[in-house]
Formats: structure tokens, C-alpha cells, sequence
């Protein structure tokens, strides 16, 4: 078993992660259309440009971090070389220029696409260590709910502290605000990876194979099943939660009127998150991961649905229907990542090549997939409702605020419950796989 010690340790490189994610998440369209200036339809446009551009790299970091050989591993040295050029880019990306309309446009492009490239670099290689920490599965979901658990410190953070100290360092400049704030929790960030690259140790190692070419990597992991299934419920699973996720500051100060309670909101959905991550192990043990993860998709469709219904005036109810939602989406979090790990297991049973980096890299270039179809899609319906940045929105806008974060969300949710039915790598089917690698093993090294 892993020590609480390592598990926390591989906890905090998330957190680090998720001072960003977060950020993104909840505050950069926000940041983009009120602060810097630029139109909801472009920024829509940027988001699924930039995060597809972003995604494609996935596949390529997996290949390479597959690849590296150094004294420390093959993922964790990417955290030391990382850690501090992803910092000085997140500084960036939330950085305004004195520029002309399409000088900012420009600008915007490629900072963010900078960042979501750094993000991928670092990311990339600190998922998959999750997965050679150990190879006991319910060892690995245990590692995935610290792991989730510490994210979600990180995005507590983001939520409690980013107004605040926007307000504060800005003194009423909020893009000076956004600059400096974003440089404290980068610098915060780089001495999170720098203790998690400390504490950890990379456990499941295989030969390395000179043999490996991107080609065959590629036709291993087609041959993977369940991890064409994962890959689907990523997708639509990101799509639901970024959008829910970045109208959330919208819903509140529009939809609810009380610009007063944004912080208070997202911070309440982020407790609901951490808490819901606390929870993972404890449900998956009851009742198994993949029926479990199936359930918790069809609530949180429900309490999506059932948000639709809550008046403005009816701002406490709001609040418990979000936190809820938070809740249950993020209970099934770790879960997810869990599978991942399984996943490499039962490709490697399956075709004989162990292609951690290249697995969970392709997720997450699924996953960058539904984080750019989300963001795009927030974009796009605030152009189509015509919603006009500071000023007072009119009825239809409205409308197509509590649409966008309620019920196309629950669709998305829906579809994701529906994907997972065909995964089948349950915990009696993941301990079969476990006996037969470990018999090759045995196998081998006696040879």
C-alpha cells in the first residue's frame, strides 16, 4: 500500500494543475468579454481553435513521455522542467496589453494557446504518473481520490481568493488585478510541483523497447476497447461540466442578480467538489466503479434539470442545487481517472505493449476535446442570445443563460451515462488481468 505521505504528495501536483484549470474554467471567458474586451463570438471561436490545436498534442507528449528515460522515471522529471515556464505563460495569458481590437485578438490567440500547450506538457506526464504509482486497482482509486481531492483545494483557492485579491492588487485596475493575482498562484503552483516530484516514486516500470515506434503505439491502443469508451464519456462528460462551469459567474450575476454572491457561488461549488471527491472511495468500494459512475451521472443529470426550475428570487436554492451538482459530477471524477489506469492494464494484457503516456494522453486529448467544444459552445450561445457584456440582459438572454447551464448540460451528462454502459472492466475483470500480467512477469524473469 501507498503511504498517506506519497498519495498527498502526488495530490498537491494537481492542485498546482488546477490553480490554472480552475482559472480557466471559471474566470477566462469572464476575463476575455468583460475585462479584456474581446466579443463573446470570437472568444467562442479562440476557445475550440486553440483547445483543438492544444488537444492534438496530446498523443505526441504521451509518445514522448513513453519514451523518456532519466534516473527519476519517466514522468516525474517533466514536473522540475515545467514548472516554472508553465507559471511565467499562465502570467501571460491573463497579462492586457495596450492594443488595437485585433491586436488583442492576437495576442489572446497565442498566449492562450502557449498556456494550454504548457498545461498539456505538464499534465500529460503528471496523469500517467498517477497510473505507475502502484498497480493495485483499488490502490489506484484511492491515489485518484487524494488526487482529486487536493485538485479541488487548488480550484477552492481559485474560487475564495481570485476576486478578493484581484480587487486587492488591482485597487480598482481589474486587469492589473488579474495579472497579479494569476503570478501569487503561479508562484504558488511551482513549489507545489516541485513537493510532489519530492514525495512520489514511480513503481510499475517496464523495459524500455527500442522497438516502440509511434505507429505501432497507435495500433495498440485502437485494438483497446474499453478505451475507445472511455474516450466517449470524456468528451461529453467535459462538455457538460465546462459549460455548467463557466456560466456559472453569468447565471449569478445576470440570471440570479446578485453580482454580490459570485464568489460565495463558485466557492460552494467547489466544496461540493472536494467533498464529493472524499466520498469516491468510499462509494466505489459499496457498489463497484462503473455502476456507481453510471448513477451519478444520471443524478447529477436530474439536479441539472430540476435548476432549471428555481427562480431568480430564489438565490439559496440556487445555491443547494449547484452544490449538489458539484458534489455528485466530482464524486464520479476519480473514478474516471481509476479506469484510465485499468485500462493501460487490461491493453497491455490484451496486445502485449504497456503504453501508459500514450493512453491517457489520448483521454486527455478527448477530454481537451470537450473542454473546447464546452468553451466554444458558451461563446457561441451568448453571441447567438446577444448578450452584451456589463449591460442589463433582456429576457431572451436570460433564457438562453438558464438553457446553457442547466439542461444542455443534463443532456450531456445523459449521454455519458449511456456510453458507460458498454465498459465492462469491472473490479472481478481487472483482478483476472492483474494474475495473468503478473504470470508473465513471473514468466519472463525466468527466462
Amino acid at each position: 500500500m501507498l503511504s498517506v505521505k506519497e498519495k498527498i504528495a502526488y495530490g498537491l501536483g494537481d492542485t498546482a494543475s488546477n490553480i490554472v484549470f480552475q482559472t480557466v474554467m471559471l474566470f477566462l471567458a469572464f476575463f476575455y468579454t468583460d475585462i479584456f474586451g474581446i466579443s463573446p463570438a470570437i472568444v467562442g471561436t479562440m476557445f475550440l481553435a486553440v483547445r483543438i490545436l492544444d488537444a492534438v498534442t496530446d498523443p505526441l507528449m504521451g509518445a514522448l513521455t513513453d519514451r523518456t528515460r532519466s534516473r527519476h522515471g519517466k514522468f516525474r522529471p517533466y514536473l522540475i522542467w515545467l514548472c516554472l515556464p508553465f507559471a511565467c505563460i499562465s502570467v501571460l495569458a491573463f497579462t492586457t496589453p495596450d492594443l488595437t481590437a485585433s491586436g488583442k485578438v492576437i495576442y489572446a490567440f497565442v498566449t492562450y494557446s502557449l498556456l494550454m500547450i504548457a498545461y498539456t506538457a505538464i499534465n500529460i506526464p503528471y496523469s500517467a504518473l498517477g497510473g505507475v504509482l502502484t498497480a493495485d486497482p483499488a490502490e489506484r482509486v484511492s491515489v485518484q481520490s487524494y488526487r482529486f481531492v487536493f485538485a479541488m483545494l487548488g480550484g477552492l483557492l481559485v474560487t475564495t481568493l481570485t476576486i478578493p485579491l484581484v480587487d486587492w492588487f488591482g485597487a480598482g485596475d481589474k486587469a492589473l488585478g488579474y495579472q497579479l493575482t494569476i503570478a501569487a498562484m503561479s508562484a504558488l503552483g511551482v513549489i507545489l510541483f516541485l513537493l510532489c516530484f519530492a514525495g512520489t516514486r514511480e513503481r510499475v516500470v517496464v523495459p524500455f523497447d527500442n522497438n516502440k515506434s509511434l505507429k505501432k503505439d497507435l495500433q495498440s491502443l485502437l485494438k483497446n476497447d474499453q478505451w475507445r469508451i472511455l474516450c466517449g464519456a470524456a468528451l461529453f462528460l467535459l462538455i457538460g461540466m465546462v459549460m455548467r462551469s463557466t456560466l456559472a459567474i453569468y447565471y449569478v450575476k445576470y440570471f440570479l442578480q446578485r453580482e454580490d454572491l459570485v464568489t460565495a457561488f463558485v466557492t460552494v461549488g467547489m466544496l461540493g467538489n472536494i467533498l464529493g471527491c472524499m466520498c469516491s472511495t468510499w462509494i466505489a468500494k459499496k457498489l463497484g466503479k462503473v455502476r456507481t459512475y453510471i448513477r451519478l451521472q444520471i443524478i447529477a443529470a436530474i439536479i441539472s434539470i430540476v435548476s432549471f426550475f428555481i427562480g431568480a428570487d430564489q438565490w439559496f436554492m440556487a445555491f443547494v442545487a449547484y452544490f449538489c451538482w458539484s458534489f455528485i459530477i466530482q464524486m464520479a471524477t476519480p473514478l474516471l481517472w481509476a479506469k484510465m489506469a485499468d485500462t493501460v492494464d487490461y491493453g497491455h494484457w490484451l496486445t502485449g505493449q504497456r503504453i501508459t503516456g500514450m493512453l491517457y494522453s489520448s483521454i486527455v486529448f478527448f477530454i481537451k476535446l470537450g473542454l473546447a467544444i464546452g468553451g466554444a459552445l458558451v461563446g457561441w450561445l451568448l453571441a447567438y442570445y446577444d448578450y452584451q457584456a456589463g449591460s442589463p440582459q433582456t429576457s431572451e438572454v436570460l433564457q438562453g443563460i438558464m438553457l446553457s447551464f442547466t439542461l444542455y448540460p443534463a443532456v450531456m451528462s445523459l449521454i455519458v451515462a449511456f456510453i458507460m454502459r458498454f465498459y465492462r472492466l469491472t473490479e472481478g475483470k481487472m483482478t483476472q488481468i492483474q494474475i495473468a500480467l503478473n504470470a508473465n512477469q513471473a514468466v519472463i524473469k525466468a527466462q
